[in-house]
């Protein structure tokens, strides 16, 4: 899956029980936190991620660290703008050293104990303009660039696996070592062959919204690897890896409940041939994925959880007997697994909130 969406902390765990049946939150927060053997990252299109930390240096280097350097600049020039300091970037890496001579110092740490004891994370800087004004604490620029920078991780949250109150960590500490420090040009590829090797047949357009490189990078990549085009069902062009132009035999049928954000629903900007119609009601305003059904590789409807926690779900096309007889099964089998616990996905879409309501 090369990653999954991490922006909201519960489609990990959605994800990965999708994929896993017998998996227990236990199961993923020791491989999160104990064995260190996934970790989350700022990722493509400065969207958070859950990956492996041989996977995360590659990102990191093919995306991650441009992200970086634009907040860097950004930051600078704010600091400098609203009166803060002269030289922002003296001031940004004073700010820097102190901040991780504490997490060093103390281990992990949230951004509220980081500012009691960095004083000059207390710093506000102002946003937007008029009614959309907002100040913001440096607290929450100093750790998204460490973190954009590879720095410092999120370690654990500061709550249940529902939370999304991380506490800060520097990544030597966590990982037992820096991420690797790889060439942009050859992390690029490295990445856009896990991407393929997960998710081809893919377009071009696909390819540029999911890393969100630009087209020189797009095109440096594809041609650093062995690729092949084929033509797609509806007339595009679409790219595999050359190894990977061999006919599918079909599987054996299957269901799913995917939760908001899962990388298989955001795994690809054209989305007609799995999604059909049905953008508008599984989606945000934003192009942000809510709860889905799925069945024999579409997406057929969506689900929630009503007050008392139960998993409901609403089909959107009409699926045959044998389908809707595993989508009961795989709903009851998810109502278990939350075991009590209600969560509200972080993007809420129109079906979703109807489903929660009844």
């Amino acid at each position: 899956m090369v990653g999954l969406h991490s922006s909201d902390p519960t489609s990990v765990y959605l994800s990965a029980r999708a994929r896993l049946g017998r998996m227990t939150h236990a199961d993923l927060e020791d491989a999160l936190y104990e064995r260190r053997s996934l970790v989350r990252m700022l990722g493509m299109r400065a969207t958070l991620f859950v990956t492996t930390p041989e996977l995360a240096a590659e990102i990191d280097a093919a995306c991650t660290k441009a992200i970086a350097a634009t907040e860097r600049r950004r930051v600078t020039r704010l600091l400098e703008e609203q009166g803060v300091a002269a030289d922002g970037g003296v001031w940004l890496a004073t700010a820097i050293r102190d901040t991780m001579a504490a997490l060093h110092e103390h281990g992990e740490l949230a951004g509220a104990q980081l500012s009691k004891l960095v004083p000059a994370l207390n710093t506000k800087l102002r946003f937007g303009s008029g009614k959309w004004a907002a100040e913001v604490a440096m607290t929450t620029r100093v750790v998204f660039l460490l973190a954009a920078e590879g720095t410092i991780v999120r370690g654990r949250p500061r709550g249940t696996w529902i939370s999304g109150q991380y506490r800060w960590v520097p990544t030597d500490a966590w990982l037992g070592a820096p991420l690797p420090t790889i060439p942009r040009d050859e992390a690029s590829a490295r990445l856009l062959q896990a991407w393929l090797a997960a998710f081809g047949p893919g377009t071009m357009a696909d390819i540029r919204w999911w890393t969100g490189w630009s087209g020189r990078q797009t095109d440096a990549a594809l041609g650093t690897l062995e690729v092949a085009e084929v033509a797609l069902d509806d007339g595009g062009t679409g790219f595999v890896l050359a190894d990977d132009v061999g006919p599918v035999r079909s599987r054996a049928r299957w269901v799913a409940f995917l939760p908001g954000l899962d990388a298989t629903t955001m795994g690809w900007k054209e989305r007609d041939w799995y999604l059909g119609s049905h953008g508008p009601t599984l989606f945000d305003r934003n192009g942000n994925a809510g709860p889905t059904v799925w069945a024999d590789g579409r997406i057929v409807g969506g689900w929630s959880q009503r007050q008392n926690g139960a998993v409901v779900y609403r089909l959107l096309e009409r699926v045959d007997a044998p389908a809707e007889k595993r989508l009961d099964t795989e709903r009851d089998r998810l109502s278990a697994w939350f075991g009590g616990v209600r969560v509200t996905p972080r993007f809420r879409t129109p079906l979703e909130k109807e489903l929660a309501a009844t």
